[in-house]
């Protein structure tokens, strides 16, 4: 059996591109009866961005309310809080220390955010985010995971968690499985409101789990250009129709182009249409994500369960890590 393990940041509440780009096909490879899922929430991971302690909480329920509401079984699978397992800081410090500094320099996650600021603004970088990646290396091979599903952005955090694990396993001898990524070519990229890869720092989500009104209003917004309600449009550049085809099915598809060909055919006729049809696709999961909203304490129940199963796997790894380090 191969133990998959995903962890999400807990930085703000799940919008469509989450659910659609990661959250349904991960819940879908975790149906899979030869896999052994584990998913966390990295609420650790979220504080080198997020520092007040109410958001966060809210945003950690958000997080686990929307797994469950899309159909993760937590009674098959492992489900926790990357905070509830002590262990795993433990081990990022083991890790660090085994980690050159050239190769956090050299991060996706340390450079991108250098780039952003300015090179003479280093200081404003915490060192949480430059050492990201030693604590995502301990999310993984603490658990014995096989199998790491990421994004190509992410793949890079994943050949540090290998050398790291390989530079340990030199040292000392066996003692950590090397994880493989599991990178889908085919993982949709959903378009944000603007037409740019749908991103909470880009300011361009769709938050499904809004109220209609709301909702509608998100969806209003999305970025058209001026052509004229009368004059046929091209549904192939335009954000909205972008969005429709990716959840409705070929009938569906078909018919909103031939409006877009046709004319007559307004920007905001076709906004209405990609509403209703986000309140038809959604409804069951935004009723329970709201359920489960105003009664956090079943989520946190299956957390609690998901945390010692957790904590059961990494005190095995971890056994063979203060072993080898000299500590029992």
């Amino acid at each position: 059996m191969a133990r998959i393990l995903t962890g999400v940041q807990s930085s703000g509440k799940p919008h469509l591109g989450n659910l659609l780009g990661a959250y349904l096909p991960a819940i879908e490879m975790s149906k899979n009866p030869k896999n052994d899922s584990f998913f966390f929430i990295a609420d650790l991971h979220s504080v080198t961005t997020v520092t007040d302690g109410a958001e966060r909480k809210e945003n950690t329920l958000a997080t686990a309310a929307a797994w469950i509401a899309a159909g993760f079984d937590t009674d098959a699978n492992t489900f926790y809080r990357q905070s509830r397992v002590p262990e795993v800081c433990e081990l990022a410090w083991y890790l660090s220390c085994f980690t050159p500094i050239p190769m956090l320099e050299n991060a996706h996650s340390y450079k991108d955010k250098l780039d952003k600021i300015g090179k003479g603004k280093k200081s404003a970088i915490n060192a949480g985010l430059f050492s990201y990646p030693v604590l995502m290396a301990a999310d993984i091979i603490g658990y014995d995971a096989d199998f790491v599903p990421v994004g190509k952005d992410q793949k890079q955090h994943l050949e540090i968690t290998r050398d790291i694990a390989y530079a340990f396993n030199h040292k000392y001898g066996e003692t950590f499985v090397i994880p493989e990524s599991k990178i889908d070519e085919q993982l949709m990229v959903i378009p944000g409101t603007d037409g740019n890869k749908m991103s909470k720092s880009y300011g361009n989500t769709i938050d499904i789990f809004q109220t209609d009104k709301a909702l509608r209003k998100n969806i209003m917004a999305i970025v058209t250009d001026s052509t004229p309600l009368e004059e046929p449009k091209n549904p192939d550049t335009c954000n909205v129709f972008a969005l429709y085809k990716i959840l409705a099915d070929d009938e569906q598809t078909a018919s909103l182009r031939q409006k877009y060909l046709g004319g007559n055919y307004g920007y905001g006729h076709a906004k209405q249409e990609l509403f209703e049809l986000l309140v038809e696709k959604f409804a069951g999961i935004r009723e329970q994500f709201d359920y489960l909203i105003n009664n956090p304490s079943e989520v946190d129940d299956k957390l609690v369960v998901g945390e010692e199963k957790a904590r059961d796997v990494i005190s095995v790894v971890m056994n063979r890590v203060r072993g080898k380090l000299g500590f029992l």
